[in-house]
């Protein structure tokens, strides 16, 4: 009888440990340390704070599941593995200055004591062990508290790490496009990185209010909507759609341009996804060279338009968009040709073979005097050039409507080639192709025409990049994006256009809004993941 809580116990110890490397690990490669310029409550934790804070929670909660008895034992067994992780970085802060870990590992600096023992220096080793207790034991009472308590807390918690996160970005279009009291209320709420410690009270309050007041009345709302009539129904589906039209017009002028370009790239990705859902997803055919059709249409209109060295015509945009979204469909049945009887691994590795050979021949002294070579070809004017400073479309809004725009149409028309007869020939092709030829099926011709309607997506996508920077390199024509575009259809869901747009959100949209924490900003990445 006594053997199971004497391994459970076991087990909180080893979790209690992993928890203190998890710790360490964190604190001697930099993390802490770097993230700890970065507030999300000012004057109280910072980001490296909170990636203690959050291994000493995923802790006790861990803690806390390996034993059995209740919530009593729970909390206990949190506390206790908190305790354990807190000792184990405890530790570091006593030895680290004695041996001089800084030899080996730069990051274990004074400034990382102070980071630890919240300004206390080594003297305070004591207060990752009492934070530790606290928080482990936090966890796992959260863990054993009804859903109705539980969700608000976790809701709260979420909206401050979030709003904490980007409130540098939320704050200076908040204090330029409002004035007098309102200005002053965006400063209450936000300091130049975090929240203000009142914003961070008012979103615990507004948020947890939030999520028990829906908790309490959101069945009793959604049977309201459900006993709606459809005609009333469709009418507030329409209001809400023109509401959600109206915020993703303004959010230039809101958020500023930063989010505008952040947003025109997301959609330029959803470009790419969609031509590539339609070759991968409904057709089944893997293209990890798909960046050489982007490439087309990018250098395209970069010739077509450039004022620079390497321009050819000086057209306009649009009248260069559509040529490049041509080329690079007839670059689509030039590749689809040789290799319709090629499947699977072969397959992927020939298009990446084509993908390859394309961006070497872009970068390449041999075609230096007509594509730029490594020079790149510049001066690629705007799709509405010459505005002044206070136009409207200035700077990056213009490519914003225009890329969303394009991915609005070019969704629809995929939606629709997904019902039609056309569309179930590719997923018949994607299921098995003897099986569909056998019914019928033309491979060839349906095989090329899925290639060569992926390639103008992306080529129309590449035309829309080439205004959006203004310049074209052949080193921005990495295997790298191609294997963006793969990985956003696989997590949005192979065949899914709604799983395109979530999958370039979090996939394209996330590491760019991190930008300012440099290379591990691919941390947050994969935790969207």
């Amino acid at each position: 009888m006594n053997e199971k809580p004497t391994n459970s116990w076991s087990r909180v110890v080893r979790i209690g440990l992993i928890g203190g490397a998890a710790t360490i690990y964190l604190s001697l490669v930099g993390l802490v340390g770097i993230f700890g310029d970065h507030a999300v409550i000012e004057g109280l934790i910072s980001l490296g704070h909170t990636l203690l804070l959050l291994t000493f929670l995923f802790t006790g909660y861990s803690a806390g599941r390996a034993v059995s008895g209740g919530r009593g034992p729970a909390v206990m067994a949190g506390g206790v593995g908190g305790a354990i992780a807190g000792a184990v970085l405890a530790l570091l802060v006593i030895v680290g200055p004695l041996v001089d870990l800084r030899s080996v590992f730069p990051s274990a600096s004074p400034l990382l004591y102070g980071l630890l023992t919240f300004d206390l220096g080594t003297g305070g080793f004591w207060v990752p062990v009492v934070v530790g207790l606290l928080l482990g034991a936090l966890s796992a009472l959260i863990d054993n508290v009804p859903t109705l308590v539980r969700r608000p807390i976790l809701w709260a918690f979420g909206a401050l790490l979030g709003l904490g996160l980007f409130a540098g970005l939320l704050r200076t279009p908040m204090l330029t496009l409002l004035g007098g009291s309102l200005a002053g209320l965006a400063r209450y709420l936000f300091s130049q990185q975090g929240l203000t410690q009142a914003g961070a009270l008012i979103t615990v309050v507004l948020v947890a209010g939030g999520v028990l007041l829906w908790q309490r009345n959101g069945m009793a709302a959604r049977q309201r909507v459900a006993a709606m009539p459809p005609r009333t129904r469709r009418v507030w589906q329409v209001v809400l759609a023109i509401l959600g039209l109206v915020l993703v017009l303004i959010m230039p002028y809101t958020l500023g341009p930063f989010v505008a370009q952040v947003v025109a790239l997301v959609a330029l990705y959803v470009l790419m996804g969609l031509g590539l859902n339609i070759t991968l997803g409904l057709a089944g055919l893997l293209d990890l060279g798909f960046v050489a059709f982007f490439a087309v249409g990018a250098y395209t209109v970069g010739l077509l338009t450039s004022t620079a060295e390497y321009g050819i015509a000086h057209w306009s945009w649009w009248a260069a968009a559509p040529i490049g979204v041509l080329l690079a469909m007839a670059f689509g049945a030039f590749l689809g040709l040789p290799i319709l009887g090629i499947r699977g691994d072969y397959l992927a590795i020939a298009t990446l073979g084509f993908g390859e050979i394309i961006r070497i021949l872009a970068g390449s002294d041999m075609l230096k005097r007509w594509l730029g070579g490594p020079r790149g070809i510049l001066n690629i004017p705007k799709p509405i050039p010459d505005l002044s400073a206070t136009h409207p479309l200035a700077g990056p809004n213009q490519i914003y409507y225009l890329a969303l725009a394009c991915a609005v149409v070019i969704a629809f028309i995929a939606v629709r080639l997904r019902g039609a007869r056309l569309g179930r020939t590719w997923m018949a092709i994607r299921e098995d192709e003897e099986v569909a030829e056998a019914l019928g099926v033309n491979l060839v011709q349906n095989k090329l025409l899925a290639y060569m309607l992926g390639a103008a997506f992306a080529g129309l996508s590449g035309a829309i990049f080439a205004g959006l920077v203004g310049s074209i390199f052949a080193s921005s024509m990495q295997l790298f994006v191609s294997i963006n575009v793969v990985a956003l259809i696989i997590v949005g869901g192979l065949g899914s256009i709604p799983g395109v747009v979530v999958g370039s959100i979090f996939l394209i949209g996330l590491p760019e809004l991190f930008r300012e924490f440099s290379e591990y900003r691919y941390l947050f990445y994969g935790a969207a993941l």
